[in-house]
């Protein structure tokens, strides 16, 4: 089969390699030159970094490919949006893997549904904010008015071009920890001590994503953490292993031999 899979994700490039692994040709989409760079190490896996809009995507995928699969981020919205129209439109089947989220359950923690919803409780529960968000959406808490008189600190990944995003936005090199995760619940705590943290801000992005040893450390050292839910979309059939895609796309290559 021919797979067109979207993966913006660690466990988005792993699930590229498996599905190529048990006889798929892959072509994987990536968003970033850091994707780029982790999938190119593997022989057989297409890679392609064109960004694209909805007719461009779904002209792309018809007639080329038999079955998409959306491993993106689970808070890109208008990612999977995009991908679950062009397949509409292309007539081809989507398929969503969703990594599970980190159960969450303590009075310190308040769960928001917006960036910013999560600029303002934050800024109710102390004043110096560590956030730990990514990059895309930084703009939201450096505008917000309710964050006017806290002392932000955000933790990005090391790359050139999400460093500029943080200069671009008026970041100083104080205000930003510039690491490759995974982060250990030891190193999450001495760095929240070290930035006298005093509210978390976070997704709950699964234990990939690291949710789970920063909610530990934050329970550690008694600190509130804001977490901003996922998005509500709805998927057309969803995954929640790989075994899972991978039973999804040999069905499809059934159905689409008896047509």
């Amino acid at each position: 089969m021919k797979i067109f899979l979207v993966a913006g994700t660690e466990d988005g490039r792993k699930l590229a390699e498996f599905l190529m692994n048990h006889g798929n040709f892959v072509t994987a989409s990536v968003v970033s030159e850091y994707g780029k760079k982790i999938l190119s190490q593997h022989e057989g896996i297409t890679v392609s970094e064109k960004k694209l809009d909805a007719d461009e995507f779904t002209k792309l995928l018809r007639g080329n490919f038999d079955v998409l699969v959306d491993a993106s981020h689970p808070y890109a919205v208008n990612v999977s949006q995009n991908a679950i129209d062009a397949c509409r439109r292309a007539e081809i089947p989507y398929i969503r893997f969703e990594r599970a989220e980190v159960e969450v359950d303590d009075e310190n923690i308040f769960k928001v549904d917006s960036y910013e919803s999560a600029a303002v409780k934050a800024a109710e529960l102390g004043k110096n904010i560590f956030i730990t968000t990514g990059s895309r959406n930084l703009k939201k808490f450096l505008t917000s008015p309710a964050l006017k008189n806290c002392n932000l600190t955000v933790r990005i990944l090391p790359t050139a071009e999400v460093l500029a995003e943080c200069e671009s936005c008026g970041l100083t090199p104080k205000q930003i920890i510039a690491m490759q995760g995974p982060f250990s619940v030891e190193l999450n705590v001495e760095t929240f001590k070290h930035c006298r943290a005093e509210v978390i801000v976070t997704k709950n992005s699964g234990k990939v994503g690291g949710a789970d040893t920063k909610l530990d450390a934050a329970k550690i050292l008694n600190l509130p953490v804001v977490i901003i839910n996922r998005p509500k979309i709805f998927y057309p059939n969803v995954a929640v292993n790989f075994n899972e895609v991978l039973n999804f796309v040999n069905s499809s290559a059934i159905q689409k031999k008896e047509t």
